[in-house]
């Protein structure tokens, strides 16, 4: 096969060993494969390079310590080191300005150091997000300085990295990898090479534009969701039903090809993916004359969440007669999303400064968000246990819910809290029986719409 050996021992350089580029390189190791990572960060190559994983995801810590300085994972910062490797996939980061205005800039660098280190026969597979059409228009241009012509001397391939935080190892081993091509020995190439090493179903798509559209199109129905959710919350909320009867009930009924799948409200959507993906896609489209409405749409009801929990905690306050002003707040649970310690574009982080505008001595906890980066991101430094948060508190808001405080003892927790205690459950789920035992306790129960 052309741009993929037929020998079994693949093997594959990662170029940006960022949480994807991590997750990527060690499954691909813990797979037999022989890795090469590459990145510019000296601490975080430091750091992997002795086995320490950074980044807070089931199992990656254990696996990077298992392969790093092995055969089976090398890491460094010089991109040449990916010269001699079978299969190079980029996994940079891509961010975004305003509206989704994309800095390229991580792209264009390593692109740029690709073209000098690439040889004939090499198959590269991209997975850094993109507005459909760059990866033609930008990566391609770039690597050809090189001097190869793309699908003549090296095959290209984009697979949209679509994993969720918390579950990444797992979906990995078990989702179905897109696959698009610059050609068709190009799209037949990569999907051998992910069908041999992970041994996962490839979904072929007819172009690179189709697959870039892809993580987009998955991004933007998951952020309208969730919009949809947590406007949903805020009409049960004043109707004085749980938004998450209404929520199981109506998910009951076949749709399509599969069952209405409304999915849950919470303090806010975060992380690097769905709070860039809709508006790249809403960027590209208006740069093409598109005008897309439910995007902005979503975004501010979600981007509006932080405001509405915040809200939430005055009102609690209010009804034992304290204002935010005199009242202290415990914040357990720091990340955008449960059981990870990522604190990319938070929602916690605007409740956090609006309650420490509004003059309230705020404590934050959370067991997987580094201190170091809770204090850069809050301005606050996290209490170094839960019972030194919980002191004296006039209200817990819950706003992540880790594995890790499932054996909480709130009766333990009652007894060091306020006389009056409110519990603000951000995106905890509690069940109806947990949420009896709080209110027997004496904690002031308010969900997002509950």
């Amino acid at each position: 096969m052309r741009f993929l050996p037929s020998r079994e021992d693949i093997t594959a350089g990662v170029v940006g060993l960022g949480y994807v580029g991590s997750c990527v390189a060690a499954t691909l190791a813990d797979n037999d494969v022989h890795v090469t990572g590459v990145d510019t960060d000296a601490a975080l190559v430091a750091e992997l390079s002795r086995g320490h994983c950074r980044f807070s995801e089931a199992g990656l810590p254990e696996l990077v310590s298992r392969w790093a300085g092995t055969p089976r994972l090398r890491v460094t910062d010089d991109c040449e080191a990916v010269a001699s490797a079978d299969v190079v996939i980029v996994t940079v980061g891509t961010p975004i300005r305003d509206r989704g205005v994309l800095m390229d800039h991580q792209l264009k660098s390593a692109c740029e150091d690709l073209s000098r280190h690439i040889r004939p026969g090499q198959l590269l597979i991209f997975k850094s997000t993109v507005p459909a059409g760059m990866t033609r228009e930008l990566v391609v241009p770039l690597l050809e300085r090189s001097g190869l012509k793309c699908g003549a001397d090296f095959g290209l391939a984009f697979c949209p990295e679509r994993l969720s935080e918390g579950n990444a190892l797992n979906e990995l081993r078990s989702f179905p990898i897109v696959v698009g091509g610059w050609c068709d020995d190009s799209t037949e190439a990569a999907a051998a090479f992910w069908e041999r090493t992970v041994g996962v179903d490839v979904i072929r798509c007819a172009s690179l534009e189709t697959a870039e559209m892809v993580k987009l199109a998955d991004n933007w129905w998951i952020d309208h969701n969730i919009a949809m959710a947590n406007e949903l919350a805020k009409v049960c909320d004043v109707l004085g039903v749980d938004v998450l009867d209404v929520v199981s009930a109506a998910n009951s009924i076949k749709k399509g090809n599969g069952n209405v799948n409304i999915l849950l409200p919470s303090v806010g959507v975060g992380g690097s993916c769905l709070t860039k993906d809709p508006w790249m896609v809403w960027r590209s489209a208006q740069d093409r004359g598109v005008d897309l409405r439910t995007i902005p749409a979503a975004r501010e009801v979600n981007d509006g969440m932080p405001r509405y929990t915040f809200d939430l905690v005055v009102d609690e306050l209010a009804k034992f007669g304290r204002t935010p002003a005199d009242a202290k707040v415990a914040v357990l649970g720091l990340a955008f999303k449960n059981n990870t310690g990522d604190l990319r574009a938070t929602p916690t982080q605007p409740v956090i400064a609006a309650l420490c505008e509004a003059g309230a001595d705020v404590t934050l906890f959370d067991p997987l968000v580094d201190d170091d980066e809770a204090e850069k991101t809050f301005g606050l430094r996290p209490s170094s246990s839960i019972e030194e948060a919980v002191q004296d508190a006039d209200c817990l808001a819950v706003l992540a819910w880790h594995k890790q405080f499932e054996a909480l003892d709130f009766a333990e927790l009652r007894k060091r809290v306020a006389a009056s205690c409110a519990l603000i459950d951000g995106r905890a789920y509690y069940s109806r029986e947990t949420i009896a035992r709080l209110r027997q306790l004496g904690f002031a129960y308010r969900g997002i719409g509950r």
